[in-house]
């Protein structure tokens, strides 16, 4: 008996990109190696939030919150109105009783909306000793990352129209 012909032919095999397998490879294997070895601290950039009111004391790592990565994302409503986030790095005392409890981070990071909060070193990444801050804010590099200080007393208002040379 002939062996019998399949009724359509075989599909071409795409040619395999050498080039591009090795770079998976490579990818995967410091992927792995990353999870092995730890996260290395990570580097804060223009306009992240550090936030590090009780970290350092705790012996985490300070939080580093990538906020144009949330901002383009959502609109500012919904942290700073809906989640009463305060305009200020540092402005709320957060800790991970609060976030657990569905509080400032924990109202997304649960696991379902994003990553929840077992995965530490996602969040406490930055170097530690790194002070709270916006990251290379104007007023952050306008006083040399002091945080600025109010004056000690209000200018007085003048008396009357006149003295502030105001018409009528």
């Amino acid at each position: 008996m002939t062996p019998m012909k399949p009724l359509l032919p075989l599909a071409p095999q795409p040619r395999c990109n050498l080039r591009a397998r090795l770079r998976a490879l490579l990818v995967a294997a410091l992927a792995v190696a990353a999870l092995i070895l730890g996260v290395a601290p990570a580097q804060a950039e223009y306009g992240d939030v550090v936030m590090n009111n009780f970290s350092d004391k705790a012996g985490m790592r300070p939080v580093v919150f990538p906020h144009w990565f949330h901002r383009v994302r959502y609109r500012c409503k919904v942290c700073h109105g809906d989640l009463g986030f305060q305009f200020k790095a540092g402005g709320n005392q957060i800790n991970m009783l609060k976030i657990i409890d569905g509080q400032f981070c924990g109202a997304c990071h649960n696991g379902e909306v994003a990553w929840n909060v077992e995965s530490c070193n996602l969040c406490h990444s930055g170097k530690p000793g790194l002070p709270t801050q916006v990251h290379e804010s104007t007023v952050h590099v306008l006083t040399g990352g002091a945080a600025p200080t109010a004056p000690a007393t209000a200018p007085a208002a003048p008396a009357t129209p006149a003295a502030a040379g105001t018409r009528k």
